[in-house]
């Protein structure tokens, strides 16, 4: 089954024989199904009224265990989020009623963000359709396939993730956001 990607390659064939672009392909793939999936993802969880980057904070803030409760470094790095916009977001989630800050009784500098009761009832409602997305976008491929691409997937991305206490790779990490 062709797709958009046999084009580039066979257009790279045609202009530069000379060139080996399997990687390309590969790579080609994997950041088109990236950028398609998360458009698909997107569509999914609008009914919620859930702004572009709202859902990972929420989702953060409620895995994060009760009380649901994050400083905003915490949650920059739990969520899939760079530090770009995280304030913009925070404001305009506290605004909507979803989470709210507080001071941070341990750091008077600190403020801690929570989630509302609101915040609490719409990513419960929109993390259940969520992973109803994520498992029809997986459903073309068997278990043991989505198992298989999971430790792929897993060995490839191991070595491209900021290690602790290097500040290379979170510098690096934050300026090229998943």
């Amino acid at each position: 089954m062709a797709d958009h990607v046999d084009m580039i390659v066979s257009q790279w064939a045609r202009a530069r024989p000379d060139l080996d672009v399997w990687a390309l392909a590969l790579l080609g793939r994997l950041l088109r199904l990236a950028h398609l999936a998360d458009a698909r993802l997107a569509e999914g969880i609008a009914p919620f009224g859930l702004q572009p980057g709202w859902f990972d904070l929420l989702a953060a803030l409620r895995r994060s265990g009760p009380p649901g409760e994050l400083n905003p470094t915490e949650l920059m790095r739990t969520s899939l989020l760079s530090s770009g916009g995280m304030t913009k977001r925070l404001d305009r989630l506290a605004d909507a009623g979803l989470v709210q800050r507080r001071p941070d009784s341990s750091d008077r500098r600190g403020t801690r963000v929570r989630l509302t009761r609101r915040g609490r009832a719409l990513i419960d409602r929109a993390l259940k359709r969520h992973i109803a997305n994520e498992q029809d976008l997986l459903a073309p491929l068997t278990r043991a396939e989505q198992t298989q691409l999971d430790a792929l997937l897993r060995k490839l991305l191991a070595p491209l993730e900021p290690q602790p206490n290097d500040p290379a790779s979170a510098k690096a990490s934050s300026r090229n956001p998943p």
